[in-house]
């Protein structure tokens, strides 16, 4: 396989990209909210800055970024689905006005673009590429002295010990919680992708050079709007986790009705978030 090929194979969004997919980002930013607002307060967006953000789908995030913007700021969106640019477009005209720049690309394909960068910022996106070790120590020679970078990268490994345990501490009810987390796992490990980048994130990014590098670990509290981000997964994701031997579609149903008859109050985190920021030296 040769370099090209390999790139484009890395750069195939593992999940969906349609309506539903939507709305599954939406209910991620509400769970997300805390992390998200700190990784921002932690890059000290100032109101004039120019910052591009890698993947933002259909602009939930790039929503909390406007809100810090001034009228001199910019916000570049980058997202190789045009279908979610479009609902992003949509959902932030009253916000963005003239500070808006929509761009259908891979992130492979940034160095055009990252060169005049204040900022760079990524929510959930690293993960879902083959060897993002190999992109941020390029983007070391495009990115301009000073720039800041902020990532917010999910776990879904840890946390399936602490489910597992309590599974056998008569929560039996929690095993397609479990089950939901070593699927994902597989999933992304057959894909050729990289569930535990976030991690690996901080010492990927000093041993690659950048400066005053920080990283924070969080644990998503478990709601009825995690289930419900849980059951939206199961639909994008049903023939290809068939076709890969992950789940058949009966385990799925069998789980999302597992799943939707769940009480709530008192469910454990089953996945966590790393939040990454450091500087272009």
């Amino acid at each position: 396989m040769n370099d090209d090929s390999q790139t484009k194979q890395a750069l195939t969004y593992a999940l969906g990209a349609n309506d539903a997919a939507a709305r599954r980002l939406e209910i991620q930013d509400a769970q997300f909210a805390a992390i998200s607002e700190r990784l921002l307060d932690g890059l000290s967006l100032r109101p004039n800055d120019r910052v591009v953000e890698l993947g933002m789908g259909a602009g939930s995030f790039s929503r909390r970024i406007l809100n810090r913007l001034g009228k001199a700021g910019v916000l570049v969106g980058i997202d190789k689905t045009q279908g979610l640019l479009d609902q992003a477009a949509r959902s932030l005209a009253p916000l963005s006005g003239p500070h808006l720049e929509l761009k259908l690309a891979d992130i492979s394909e940034a160095e055009s673009w990252l060169s005049d960068a204040d900022v760079v910022v990524g929510r959930t996106v690293l993960h879902h590429l083959e060897m993002p070790e190999v992109l941020l120590g390029r983007w070391r020679h495009v990115l301009r002295p000073g720039t800041r970078l902020g990532f917010i990268e999910p776990e879904f490994r840890v946390l399936i010990g602490r489910l597992a345990a309590l599974e056998q501490q008569s929560r039996g009810e929690l095993a397609p919680l479990r089950r939901w987390a070593e699927g994902i796992s597989r999933y992304y490990q057959i894909c050729g992708l990289s569930p535990t980048i976030g991690a690996t994130l901080a010492r990927t990014l000093a041993a690659a050079g950048y400066e005053q590098v920080e990283t924070e670990w969080f644990e998503c509290p478990m709601d009825a709007n995690g289930i419900e981000n849980i059951l939206l997964y199961y639909d994008e994701i049903r023939d290809r986790y068939e076709a890969s031997g992950v789940m058949s579609a009966a385990q799925i149903d069998r789980d999302k009705q597992l799943l939707a008859a769940l009480p709530t109050d008192d469910l454990p985190a089953i996945w966590g978030m790393y939040c990454v920021t450091c500087r272009q030296a």
